[in-house]
């Protein structure tokens, strides 16, 4: 029990399972917890469901039970291509009801009705029937629309996404594939701005092409507040679906060829300022980067564009819709009111006071569309240099779990978040102490209500100039763990989602966009998750130092899922020779994040560290007094040994770096999402230097000669 109070009673456990919310979990190790009272009804009260008292749990249980007959069609079906779909439908009993599908291609398919007797109900005071109809395994993938024909009233619509059963695997060029895994902000060129952008991808994912690589996975891009101070975290951004203008490399914009001296010279000279942290090992600091950049965005963009390059930034602007206007709106408004709350009446797109904002600030929606189009052209730039370079993907971009409190998305649709509630995850062996990510969850009913529209725009975008989807903690997409204002991190509880239309929507879209995707299954998951995951061609992932046997000794290589993404570390952790140090240790212990003796900790870290070394003995992988550089390339060389389908090897680890990006737990008190790429010695290694650096290259031969490739090494 948490210290909130006592355990809900039989009427609220019922109330809140009918609305998906967990009463009782399973935590780390192996306890049985109860939730309390007060945490569901916390919850509940996000979901727009009451329960005060007793009285209104019961008109709450009624309601929960007479909602879907409310609705003539439900608010959004998903359904999978190959197996048949029974869609019902709500009507006056006795009326005459036909349906059929709108295909999003020209054409209908008239819908039979199936023999299923369902027995009326009295909602509202009206008698209502069921009627149910079967929706054909044949329909074409894509987004459709059904159509009741009700006797009497006006046709009544629902969105109908059809989605693969399974995702196609990628042809690659072997059946395994592999790649590097790069925090882009973190990797610099010459010529960078203080931090990694577009054109030092372009260059990463060429180098690394030309090394026999399939892949380039890099951190979240989205998009932040675009005021200072700017948010450090990719985990933490103003909206999944847009990309972070900082990432832009101004030189690389067409209309700087045309600029006039004087406009080339405002350009240069707001670059010179910032270039010299390129070759600093201090942490980066966004916030000179970006006033740099926009400066001399402003330039640019100021400076006009063709007729031709004008027509395509309007046609990107159609494209980008409503979705696309109300960001860049919202980012003027941060703008005008310089990141301070804004006024009451504009709380919201949805307010009628917003359109008035629209027109006085229309000149910076412009300008924060237009940033928009830059950035997505040099990301399409970027993955057409990575598979001209042969690699198989290209760049798989990163999907974070959620939103920043402060964010564009809820701005433009508050409807589909639930108010007062942080996500995160319950205490585990790694955070003790619990994770609140103090991002605002979706609401799962009124996602629903929204077709998901949400997620399908969200997954549509992100994959937009990609081979490949990294969706970080995909269980999220099951169930997510909900922590009330005001509560600890451990005193949450989970929420259940619609995980069969949501990865129904997310397949959906990257079928169109020839993607596949991994999920970051990690931590608490349910077992079954994995195996559905998996039936629906969801790549896992499998994380070497995680992965042990029930005596805790690594699990031996043979052992290890095919189906993932394995690797040896993440940005959570040290790169394995700060790792092999006790280097998480020694700074969990200097921030004070252990509940346990420091001692057992660092015993419990020994011991791991010594079971991995034993087993890298044990396949022959070390020779006796080895050195980090043969330690590292020994722990890649045995997950190349594993069944795994992809392989993904961090940059940090190639270059000797022995600092973890990011500290959970913490915010200012470590440099989170800061840390430049540096080898051991803290020296920052730029991407002019990546071709040559001996350790790289020694360590891409290591792998690629266990996975049997040493024959095409460039």
């Amino acid at each position: 029990m948490t210290p909130h109070g006592e355990p809900p009673s039989e009427s609220l456990q019922e109330l809140a399972r009918a609305h998906g919310v967990a009463t009782d979990f399973w935590n780390f190790d192996g306890h049985h917890q109860i939730v309390t009272a007060w945490t569901i009804r916390s919850v509940l009260h996000a979901l727009g469901v009451r329960a005060g008292d007793e009285g209104e749990i019961q008109a709450s249980l009624r309601d929960a039970d007479l909602a879907p007959w409310r609705d003539t069609l439900p608010p959004c079906v998903v359904m999978r291509h190959g197996t048949d779909h029974m869609v019902p439908v709500h009507v006056l009993d006795g009326t005459e009801v036909a349906v059929e599908v709108e295909l999003e291609e020209d054409g209908r398919v008239e819908l039979r009705q199936a023999d299923v007797w369902v027995h009326p109900r009295v909602v509202d005071g009206q008698t209502l029937g069921r009627a149910t109809f079967v929706i054909p395994a044949d329909l074409p993938l894509g987004w459709h629309t059904i159509v009741a024909r009700v006797e009497g009233r006006e046709p009544v619509r629902a969105p109908l996404a059809v989605s693969p059963d399974r995702l196609p695997f990628p042809q690659l060029a072997r059946v395994r594939g592999w790649g590097m895994m790069a925090q882009l902000y973190s990797v610099r060129s010459k010529n960078s701005w203080g931090m990694g952008d577009t054109r030092d991808l372009s260059e990463l994912a060429s180098l690394f092409g030309d090394l026999g690589a399939d892949f380039l996975l890099i951190n979240p891009l989205h998009a932040t507040a675009p005021v200072t101070p700017m948010t450090p975290s990719p985990y933490l951004p103003a909206t999944r679906r847009f990309v972070n203008p900082i990432y832009i490399r101004p030189e690389d914009i067409p209309e700087v060829a045309y600029l006039s001296g004087p406009q080339r010279s405002l350009v240069e000279w707001a670059a010179e300022d910032i270039r010299p942290t390129n070759t600093s090992s201090a942490p980066i600091e966004r916030d000179p980067v970006w006033e740099a950049k926009n400066q001399a965005l402003e330039v640019i963009h100021g400076a006009g564009r063709s007729r031709g390059r004008q027509r395509d930034f309007e046609r990107f602007r159609e494209e980008g819709g409503s979705g696309l206007e109300d960001f860049a709106l919202w980012c003027a408004l941060m703008e005008k009111y310089q990141g301070e709350p804004f006024p009451p009446e504009i709380a919201s797109a949805t307010s009628p006071y917003v359109a008035r904002q629209r027109r006085e600030l229309a000149a910076r929606v412009e300008y924060y569309c237009w940033q928009q189009w830059i950035v997505d052209e040099q990301l399409e730039a970027a993955q057409r240099a990575a598979k001209e370079s042969g690699m198989g993907m290209g760049i798989m971009q990163d999907l974070a779990v959620g939103v920043h409190p402060v964010n564009a998305d809820s701005w433009s649709n508050p409807e589909v978040f639930a108010a007062g509630i942080g996500v995160g995850a319950p205490p585990d062996m790694y955070n003790q102490q619990g994770q609140n990510w103090h991002q605002p969850p979706w609401r799962p009913d009124n996602l629903a209500r929204d077709a998901f529209a949400p997620l399908r725009d969200m997954a549509r975008s992100v994959m937009r100039h990609a081979g490949a989807l990294r969706v970080d903690h995909i269980p999220g997409l099951f169930r997510l763990w909900w922590i009330p204002e005001g509560a600890g991190a451990g005193e949450g509880t989970y929420v259940r989602y619609d995980h069969e239309s949501m990865v129904g929507v997310l397949l959906l879209e990257a079928y169109r966009a020839g993607a596949i995707v991994i999920g970051e299954d990690l931590g608490t998951v349910e077992p079954w998750v994995r195996v559905y995951l998996t039936e629906r061609g969801v790549l896992g992932t499998s994380v070497l130092w995680f992965e042990k046997d029930q005596t805790g000794h690594p699990l031996p290589a043979t052992d290890f899922r095919e189906l993932v993404l394995a690797t040896v570390d993440t940005h959570d952790l040290p790169p394995v020779a700060g790792y092999l140090a006790g280097e998480h240790v020694d700074l969990r212990a200097r921030l004070g994040l252990l509940t346990e003796p420091e001692a057992r900790v660092r015993a419990e870290a020994n011991l791991e560290r010594d079971r991995m070394l034993g087993r890298l003995y044990d396949y022959n992988l070390l020779q006796d007094e080895p050195t980090e550089r043969e330690i590292v390339e020994a722990v890649h060389r045995y997950i190349a040994m594993t069944p795994s389908v992809l392989l993904g090897v961090s940059l940090t680890d190639a270059v000797g770096e022995r600092r973890a990006q990011n500290q959970p737990g913490t915010d200012t008190e470590y440099p989170n999402w800061k840390l430049p790429l540096a080898d051991g010695s803290e020296t920052p290694v730029l991407v002019e230097a990546l071709p040559s650096t001996a350790r790289l290259l020694s360590l891409v031969a290591a792998v690629r000669a266990q996975l049997g490739e040493d024959d095409r090494l460039a």
